[in-house]
C-alpha cells in the first residue's frame, strides 16, 4: 500500500493518519496499526512528521521511474524468446543457450536477462526431463504430548571396521521426550514397528498420532507402513536428502554424540552399546534442560508439570528483584515454553510462547 513506487494522495494520507491517531489514543501501537494497513511503521512516522510541518505531499522522487536507457527493445525481447523456444534450445537453460550462441558469433542478452524475459513471459520452468524438487512437507503442529512424534536411526561404532550398531529413536516433538528406543545389529522395518507399538502402549498414545520420518528403507517399508495403518498412525516424510525436515531427532542425535562422556572408542559389544544408550536416555529425559521447551527436562514437560517449574523460577526472580530492585530495569524473565510446537514451519512465522496462553 505504501511501498516504493506507489502514490497515495495527500487527502488519503490525512484520513489514514486520523484513523490511526484515534486507534493510538485507544491503546493501539503504531507498529500494529501499520501492519494492519500493510504499511511500514517508518512510513507512518514520516507522514506524522510531515503533518506536524503542515505538508503531507508525497515528495519522493522514485514514484515513477523511466525505463533504463540500455533496456532491450520489444523487438529484442521477442528475439530472445524466439531463440529460447527453438527446437535446439527448448531443452536448455539460458546458461547453455548463451555460450552456444556466442560460439555462433551471436549475442542477444546475458543469462540473467534471459531469465527475466522468460519469467515475464511465463516460460521460466524446468526444461527437459529434470523434475522439480519435492515440496516441503506439510506443516505439522502439536499442542500436547503424543500428538506428533518423529523417529530415525543412527549408527553406533563397533570394534569391527565397517560394521555398525543401529540405534532406533522415537521422539515426542512437543515435549522432546524420547518415548522409544532400541539398539540392534541391523536396520529392519519389523524391529521399528515393534518399538513403535511398545512405545505407544507405554505412553498411552492413540490413533491419530502423526509420525514423521525420513525416506530410509525401514521408514517407508511395507512392514512399518502396515503397522502404522493398523495402529491408526498418520505418516509424514521428509524430502529426499534434506535432514532439516527431521531436525528435532537429528538434534537429539547430536546432543548424544557430543556429550563429554560419549565413548571415545567403539562399543565392545551390543550389550555395552545398549547400556550406554539407556544411561543417555535416562539423562536426556529427566536431567537435560532443553532450550526449545523453556529449559525443562523433557519428561517434566511430557508429564504436564512444566508450568509448575516455571512458576517456581518466576518466584525466585521476584524475590531477587525485591532484594535488589536497582539491578532490574525491565520485567523479570517470564520462563515460558511454546504452547504450540510446529514442524516444517513456513518462513516468517514464530513459535507461540506461553504454555498457558
Amino acid at each position: 500500500m505504501g511501498g516504493r513506487g506507489i502514490h497515495i494522495s495527500q487527502e488519503k494520507r490525512l484520513l489514514i493518519l486520523q484513523d490511526i491517531e484515534e486507534a493510538h489514543r485507544s491503546g493501539a501501537r503504531w507498529a500494529a496499526c501499520a501492519a494492519a494497513l500493510g504499511l511500514h511503521v517508518r512510513t507512518l512516522e514520516r507522514w506524522h512528521k510531515q503533518q506536524c510541518q503542515g505538508n503531507l505531499e508525497d515528495r519522493r522522487t522514485t514514484i515513477q521511474k523511466a525505463p533504463p536507457a540500455h533496456a532491450l527493445t520489444e523487438a529484442e525481447r521477442q528475439a530472445v524468446l524466439e531463440v529460447a523456444n527453438r527446437p535446439c534450445f527448448r531443452d536448455c537453460s539460458p546458461h547453455q543457450v548463451v555460450p552456444r550462441l556466442a560460439d555462433e558469433g551471436v549475442y542477444l542478452a546475458s543469462e540473467s536477462t534471459y531469465y527475466r524475459i522468460l519469467r515475464s513471459a511465463g516460460q521460466q520452468h524446468r526444461r527437459g526431463r529434470i523434475q522439480a524438487p519435492r515440496a516441503r512437507p506439510a506443516e505439522q503442529s502439536a499442542t500436547g504430548p503424543n500428538q506428533l512424534w518423529a523417529w530415525d536411526i543412527t549408527l553406533l561404532p563397533t570394534q569391527v571396521a565397517g560394521q555398525w550398531y543401529r540405534m532406533y529413536l522415537f521422539l515426542d516433538v512437543w515435549s522432546r521426550k524420547i518415548v522409544g528406543w532400541a539398539v540392534h545389529e541391523a536396520e529392519d522395518g519389523q524391529l521399528a514397528a515393534d518399538i513403535l507399538a511398545a512405545a505407544m502402549r507405554r505412553e498411552g498414545a492413540h490413533s491419530g498420532l502423526t509420525l514423521h520420518a525420513d525416506n530410509g528403507g525401514a521408514m517407508k517399508g511395507k512392514t512399518m507402513r502396515a503397522k502404522m495403518e493398523a495402529l491408526g498412525v498418520v505418516a509424514s516424510f521428509s524430502r529426499p536428502y534434506v535432514s532439516d525436515d527431521n531436525a528435532q531427532v537429528e538434534a537429539s542425535f547430536r546432543t548424544m554424540k557430543y556429550r563429554p562422556w560419549y565413548p571415545n572408542r567403539p562399543f565392545e559389544s551390543l550389550e555395552a552399546a545398549r547400556a550406554w544408550v539407556e544411561m543417555f536416555v535416562r539423562w536426556y529425559n529427566y536431567e537435560h534442560l532443553h532450550r526449545e521447551i523453556g529449559y525443562l527436562a523433557p519428561a517434566i514437560r511430557h508429564g504436564g508439570c512444566g508450568e509448575e517449574v516455571h512458576a517456581g523460577r518466576r518466584e525466585v526472580y521476584e524475590e531477587a528483584r525485591k532484594k535488589h530492585p536497582q539491578r532490574w530495569r525491565n520485567k523479570i524473565r517470564t520462563w515460558e515454553a511454546p504452547a504450540v510446537v510446529v514442524m516444517h514451519r513456513r518462513k516468517g512465522e514464530r513459535a507461540q510462547k506461553g504454555a498457558g496462553k
